[in-house]
């Protein structure tokens, strides 16, 4: 069985394509960064997993999935290669997102806002866990 749930943070805001042809598909791509359990050196360590969704899923997440946010995946892991403009064969290792959800609550998000922001300053402009502000808007929770 090809199964995987994680849960993380968004390391950017999702980048959506469309798909061309008569049956236009959205396709949205982000990483999660999913936290170690054990942690060397007494520094927090994660991996960082990409992620790809289609169709209403993707467009869901272009909509209210942003970077910093804690969310919750379910899929499968899809490996596969092609070879780079430079001959060089590269391969890739995604999960294919069957279900997605928000894995915090408002309330959760805004207490959490300034530490995030502060990690992110402390990385050293990395960006990672920078939440913009005003998203609260647009999300249904």
């Amino acid at each position: 069985m090809n199964k995987v749930i994680l849960v993380g943070r968004l390391t950017k805001d999702p980048e959506v394509r469309y798909s061309g042809g008569e049956n236009t598909l959205a396709v949205a791509r982000y990483t999660i960064a999913v936290e170690r359990r054990f942690k060397r050196d007494g520094e927090p360590t994660a991996d960082f997993i990409p992620c790809v969704v289609f169709g209403r899923s993707a467009e869901f997440a272009e909509k209210y999935f942003r970077q910093g946010m804690r969310v919750s995946v379910s899929g499968r892991i899809q490996t596969g290669s092609y070879t780079n403009k430079d001959g060089m064969k590269v391969y890739t290792t995604d999960v294919i997102v069957e279900e997605q959800e928000f894995a915090e609550s408002r309330t959760e998000r805004e207490a959490n806002r300034g530490v995030h922001q502060q990690a992110a300053t402390k990385e050293a402009g990395n960006g990672f866990m920078n939440i913009p502000e005003g998203i609260d808007e647009e999300l249904p929770f």
